[in-house]
């Protein structure tokens, strides 16, 4: 298979600088190497490049092929051209300057303070605690800075010094060769185990940690008009951070318990009443549980079951919003399975009266006839 012609490879016209190669060839070792890249036959087009800045970044390898191509006498192929010595662009290793920041490159400071990480826990509250609001205690087993020696990890500052290896960075680039070159790999510095720092004294309390376990007690307002599955979120409730660094959050799921009569849809309230067949016949004034306590109702005779009457602002507040729902009391007739002898008599009498409307029998009526 024929090569391509290394300016094409490159991207760059035969007139191009050696400023403006050595860029194009960076941008393209990023692109490519096997390492990082995700693009198909990385490996084959990273060689193919490596191949053409090799003799285009040289001037008398570039002479060459200016005026003999790829059959000139200087060119032995790839293979011929090893993987070190990339004359004066310095290989990998400022391949992996530009890409990772060079071997003495590190992931930030390890002495600075870091934030703490975040908490997530749950809650289980009652309908009622839901609907009203309440206040919990939670009890967290987490973090919290060092009270002997306040986050320090030594007995003094004067136990602290920087780690000479790392140089206070808590990272450390590791070289190996491989048949592409020389590969930098950051890992966390053995000498002082990441933290950038050597403590001579360290706390008696925290072990030079800067921070103990223990078991925080914390109490939590819940707002009325919380929902089961929503969440509250308590800034800086979370792990405490390292050297002076902002605690994180906690978070918290709260779940709701379901009430034995009370349904819920929003901020409104749903019941359902048992009523009996005088009562929905004749009317009646019955007694109804609210949040807030009983209240009268009244059913207006020829009552249907299944009926739904409000009861205007028994719902639930929403202490953010201020808005209130409503209470719905969902009627149904209970019919008796026990009755006694007078009882019994009466609903035969009863039975022997129209008890439904002409309109309802007309129906049924005329769907027997169609």
């Amino acid at each position: 298979m024929a090569k391509r012609d290394y300016y094409e490879v490159l991207g760059v016209p035969k007139t191009a600088t050696e400023e403006e190669i050595k860029k194009a060839y960076r941008t393209l070792a990023k692109k490519y190497h096997p390492d990082v890249s995700k693009e198909e036959n990385a490996a084959e087009k990273f060689k193919e490049v490596q191949e053409a800045y090799e003799v285009l970044s040289d001037p008398a390898k570039r002479d060459q092929y200016n005026r003999f191509g790829h059959d000139g006498p200087q060119m032995g192929g790839f293979d011929g051209f090893g993987f070190s010595g990339f004359g004066g662009f310095g290989g990998f290793e400022d391949i992996l300057s530009s890409m990772f920041g060079g071997r003495t490159r590190t992931s930030g400071n390890a002495r600075r303070p870091s934030r703490g990480s975040d908490l997530r826990t749950s809650l289980t509250i009652s309908f009622e605690e839901a609907a009203f609001g309440t206040e919990k205690e939670l009890s967290i087993n987490k973090h919290e800075t060092c009270s002997r020696c306040n986050g320090l990890g030594a007995e003094s500052k004067s136990d602290i010094s920087v780690c000479s290896r790392c140089h206070g960075s808590g990272r450390i680039i590791v070289e190996q060769a491989s048949i592409f070159g020389r590969i930098q790999t950051e890992t966390a510095c053995s000498t002082c185990g990441g933290s950038g720092e050597i403590i001579k004294n360290k706390c008696s309390l925290c072990g030079g940690d800067g921070r103990i376990k223990k078991l925080s007690k914390i109490k939590v307002k819940i707002p009325s008009g919380i929902e089961d599955g929503q969440g509250l979120k308590l800034s800086g409730y979370g792990e405490a951070g390292r050297k002076g660094g902002m605690n994180g959050d906690l978070y918290i799921n709260v779940n709701v318990r379901p009430h034995e009569i009370f349904s819920r849809d929003g901020l409104d309230i749903y019941m359902e009443m048992p009523i009996t067949f005088s009562q929905a016949a004749l009317g009646a004034n019955i007694i109804v549980p609210t949040l807030t306590g009983n209240v009268n109702l009244k059913i207006p005779s020829g009552t249907q079951t299944g009926t739904k009457f409000k009861l205007s602002g028994k719902g639930i507040n929403n202490s953010r919003t201020m808005d209130t729902g409503h209470q719905y009391v969902i009627v149904n007739l209970v019919t008796p399975n026990k009755l006694s002898a007078e009882q019994k008599d009466l609903f035969k009498k009863l039975s022997k009266t129209n008890e439904m409307s002409e309109s309802v029998f007309s129906k049924i009526k005329k769907f027997f006839r169609n």
